[in-house]
Order: C-alpha cells, then sequence, then structure tokens
C-alpha cells in the first residue's frame, strides 16, 4: 500500500513534468510517517509552527526566515543532516503548499531523491472568504497536531 502511494505520486510527478518526486495527500502523509515509511518536515517559521501548530513529532527545517521571509541559504545542507541523507523518503509540509513546493524542487536539485511535496499544506487552500482551514489541509482533515 505504501509503495504504491509512493509510486503513484511519482508517476503524477512525471506526467506533469514536476521537478521533485510528487504529491501526496495529508492522509497519506500521516499513514506513511506512522508506518516508519517517510520522515514528515516542517518548512515554515519557528513563530507559526508556535502560534498556528504543528505535527506531534515532525522535524523542522525553515525554507525561510523572518517577516521577510528570507530564505534559508543553508536548507538542504540542514535537511540532509535532520533527515540522515539524501535517499530518505521526506514529506515536506508547510502552510499551504507552496512554500514546500518550493523547498520540494530546491531539494531535488541539491540531490534528494525521494522528497515529496504534502497537498494542501497544513491549513490548506484559501476559501471565498479567503480564509484558509475551511477546505483543505492537515488540520481540516483532522489529523494530529500541537499548539504551544
Amino acid at each position: 500500500m505504501f509503495d504504491a502511494v509512493l509510486n503513484d505520486a511519482r508517476a503524477q510527478a512525471q506526467a506533469q513534468q514536476m521537478p521533485y518526486a510528487g504529491i501526496v495527500s495529508a492522509q497519506d502523509a500521516w499513514q506513511l510517517v506512522q508506518a516508519g515509511k517517510a520522515q514528515l518536515v516542517d518548512v515554515r517559521t519557528n513563530e507559526e509552527r508556535v502560534f498556528v501548530g504543528q505535527v506531534p513529532g515532525s522535524l523542522h527545517v525553515a525554507w525561510a526566515t523572518g517577516t521577510a521571509m528570507n530564505r534559508n541559504p543553508r536548507f538542504a545542507r540542514e535537511l540532509e543532516a535532520k533527515v540522515g541523507g539524501k535517499t530518505a523518503v521526506v514529506l515536506l509540509l508547510c502552510r499551504s503548499g507552496k512554500r514546500s513546493a518550493a523547498a520540494a524542487e530546491a531539494a531535488a536539485k541539491a540531490g534528494f531523491s525521494n522528497v515529496f511535496n504534502i497537498a494542501q499544506g497544513f491549513e490548506g487552500d484559501l476559501d471565498d472568504q479567503q480564509q484558509r482551514g475551511h477546505q483543505g489541509g492537515w488540520r481540516w482533515h483532522s489529523l494530529p497536531w500541537v499548539q504551544e
């Protein structure tokens, strides 16, 4: 089952000419992590994790930092150190799936072969009122999360 999820994501990514391994749903991501088949890495700022919430046991490597959202120049090196190498199966999570897609692309360019983006991120897509948290995303699917 787990191999099928990742293989399907890879096939879709190739068909869409994505520069990284693929996209998985939040539900599939959680099952992969729970089964020990992948590592979840949150690429949001530390402030977002503290004030908005985070997945218990997730690793943290910020893609960008500060209010100006300056890109972390050490992202690939920090990711490699946290996950134990460039061949690890890594699932990246951000607020909406956009930063984690950029991070996945950068990781792939740095030689990571199994980096996947988590669809709709932690907070989901914007709704008609331009608010997150009402459709899609980690929290909307009632997956585990905590807030400080």
